[in-house]
């Protein structure tokens, strides 16, 4: 109704251009009013009820999930600088100083988080981010009201950066949080974040959603936060961990990300993630049940169909599902079949509409499963089952390029080398993913005294192309040990001739 009456008063200022006719006083004489003043009187008393009912919600969502969220104080241990460590091993200062050095002990430090309690088969856990407790020799929680709990990591995930916390003694006075479906949350909800930002406990912010599916890659510049919640509600250090709750008041998402500045130095502000509640709920019965997360694996690389990749693999721009763009090699996908282009349409009976849905269904999946993947290869629909393995860690998939690379081919060599995938021939800046690519060269071997490096992409042995590195593999076994071998290497789109 309020919002029929306010659109009433707009048109009604349309109509009479700017004046509003109404009969007043009791003598029934005609007044002339302007709208600004009529609608001030009528509005402001609909935008004070809407506030008000604003502020109401909001207080009652903290009020719902404040009393779950605890200050989270953790000793660790921190191992001698990097400059320290440096020196012990300079000859020059072990010359003077000898095995003194050695004495440097590690340091105590102390940081603090956030984190808000959940239930879980009757028993009271606690959530935080597995980096605010990561190396921890002890862990104190502390509610609103003061009272403290020593706690043990029970189980975390680096991927997703979560820790499930259980704490010590009787833990029924704290009350529990209600994990809500991020997967409902839009563009423009409100957004509430409660933690102990620079330990400050127990501090309230409030903002809205102001994107959703982020990616960002973590500080450490290993690994990519996935999917993750955008809001302008001020997060600050010490609000990692804590909980972003909805309008009413229940978690929609872990506080774990803040923006400060651009990639070119510019200082930004508003700028927050938190990972969505619901990838915590996929992997929460693995973490407090055995203390871990373990992925399936199908060893290829997806990506969504864009127009842009659809022209790149010849496919049709409209289809529907994952399109596989890589293919590693030994790794299960290709033991079972798969092959780049292939279009990922249904994994057992679950339909896939894009990257995101294959990895988070492969990954809920587990390893050593077998699984049907439904894919689309041409205008044929097949069929194929996979054994999954494990999906390797955020550290093992950085230049991750299967779990056989042709390494024992050119072992005597001294090199590793690798198919070309088309995500590879782009980043090399390549037309074509014919040849191999050197992905490591041992010092000291032929390939590292002839100048080979990492990244040259060989495309002849002896003068005869090797497109795959079943070619290259063929072209080595020939040689005999000793004989001279000629590559045509192409390095920064120049050609040469490197000689072994």
């Amino acid at each position: 109704m309020r919002k029929t009456r306010l659109i009433g008063i707009v048109t009604a200022a349309f109509i009479v251009a700017g004046v509003t006719v109404a009969w007043v006083s009791s003598d029934s004489q005609l007044s002339i009013t302007s709208v600004s003043a009529y609608a001030q009187s009528d509005g402001s008393a609909a935008n004070q009820e809407i506030t008000d009912s604003g502020s109401s919600a909001v207080k009652q969502a903290i009020a719902n999930a404040g009393p779950s969220v605890v200050f989270v104080d953790v000793v660790s241990e921190s191992d001698v600088s990097d400059y320290y460590s440096d020196l012990l091993d300079d000859p020059f200062f072990r010359q003077f100083f000898g095995d003194r050095l050695n004495d440097l002990q590690p340091q105590e430090t102390e940081s603090v988080g956030s984190g808000f309690a959940i239930s879980y088969n009757g028993t009271t856990y606690v959530l935080t981010n597995e980096h605010v407790v990561d190396g921890a020799t002890s862990i104190t929680l502390t509610a609103h009201d003061g009272t403290s709990w020593s706690a043990t990591v029970v189980g975390y995930d680096e991927q997703l950066d979560v820790a499930v916390l259980l704490p010590e003694g009787d833990a029924s006075t704290l009350q529990t949080a209600v994990m809500g479906d991020s997967s409902a949350v839009e563009l423009g909800d409100w957004s509430i974040a409660i933690g102990n930002p620079l330990g400050l406990s127990y501090t309230v912010t409030l903002g809205i959603i102001s994107a959703t599916d982020r990616d960002i890659a973590k500080p450490s510049g290993v690994g990519t936060y996935y999917n993750l919640l955008q809001t302008d509600a001020a997060i600050n250090p010490g609000n990692s961990g804590g909980p972003l709750v909805d309008s009413a008041g229940e978690v929609i998402g872990i506080n774990t990300l803040i923006a400060r500045s651009s990639s070119t130095g510019v200082s930004v502000e508003g700028i927050n993630f938190a990972i969505p509640i619901n990838a915590v709920k996929d992997v929460l019965v693995q973490l407090i049940e055995s203390g871990s997360v373990t992925r399936g694996w199908v060893g290829i690389a997806v990506a969504d169909i864009s127009p842009e990749i659809a022209e790149s693999f010849n496919v049709d721009s409209d289809a529907v599902g994952a399109l596989v763009a890589q293919v590693f090699p030994g790794d299960p996908g290709q033991e079972a079949g798969l092959e780049v282009g292939d279009i990922i349409t249904r994994v057992n009976d679950d339909a896939i509409e894009d990257a995101d849905e294959f990895v988070r269904q492969i990954g809920l999946v587990g390893a050593n499963i077998d699984v049907d993947i439904e894919v689309l290869r041409g205008d044929e629909s097949m069929t194929f089952t996979v054994t999954l393995g494990v999906r390797p860690s955020e550290e093992e998939l950085e230049g991750y390029q299967g779990s056989a690379t042709g390494e024992t081919a050119a072992s005597n060599l001294g090199m590793e080398v690798s198919s070309i995938s088309p995500i590879v021939a782009e980043h090399l800046g390549l037309n074509s993913t014919d040849g191999v690519v050197i992905i490591s060269v041992t010092a000291g071997s032929r390939a590292g005294k002839a100048g080979l490096a990492e990244g040259d992409v060989i495309l002849e042995v002896d003068h005869q192309a090797v497109a795959t590195v079943e070619e290259w593999s063929a072209a080595i076994a020939d040689a005999e040990e000793g004989d001279e071998i000629t590559l045509t290497v192409l390095r920064s789109g120049q050609l040469m001739y490197v000689t072994l």
